[in-house]
């Protein structure tokens, strides 16, 4: 894995790819060393982490190279993958998607160890009624990542 950090309004991310795609996206830096890592998939991800950021971005366009997950936890993760900008489902609308209503808490779980944070975008997801539960960035992160969706939402809608 080759690693960078990256400083955005919510704080370093640190980002790294294989060979195959964009890998892992943690909250905070990791330790990099003297050198960053150069990769032309790492700069495109910077960038588009940048422009998502700064209202510029709604939809990632990178290969992923998820190697991990339970065939459960994928789904869960692609799932996600198809909540539109901007917008929020349940956990349990999330559980009856991937054919389980019943298993909201263990979409908690899957989204919880989702290893590309922001770009499948966890955060889109809520508890019942909407309230704001679970995040591993924090409640305050997800707050800002849901808030800044709906901003451009709203502003675009405008247009």
């Amino acid at each position: 894995m080759r690693w960078s950090v990256l400083d955005s309004p919510i704080g370093e991310l640190s980002v790294a790819v294989d060979d195959d795609g964009l890998c892992r996206v943690r909250f905070g830096a990791i330790e990099l060393g003297p050198e960053r890592a150069q990769d032309p998939l790492l700069t495109a991800a910077e960038e588009q982490l940048t422009a998502y950021f700064a209202g510029e971005l709604k939809e990632f366009d990178l290969p992923l190279s998820v190697r991990v997950g339970s065939k459960f936890e994928r789904a869960v993760w692609d799932q996600l993958m198809r909540i539109p900008y901007g917008e929020m489902q349940t956990y349990g609308d999330v559980a009856k998607a991937v054919g389980d209503a019943g298993a909201a808490r263990a979409v908690g779980t899957a989204c919880n160890r989702n290893p590309i944070p922001v770009i499948v975008p966890c955060h889109r997801v809520v508890g019942a009624g909407g309230k704001m539960v679970g995040f591993g960035g924090g409640i305050p992160l997800k707050r800002h990542l849901l808030e800044l969706e709906a901003r451009i939402t709203l502003e675009t809608s405008w247009l």
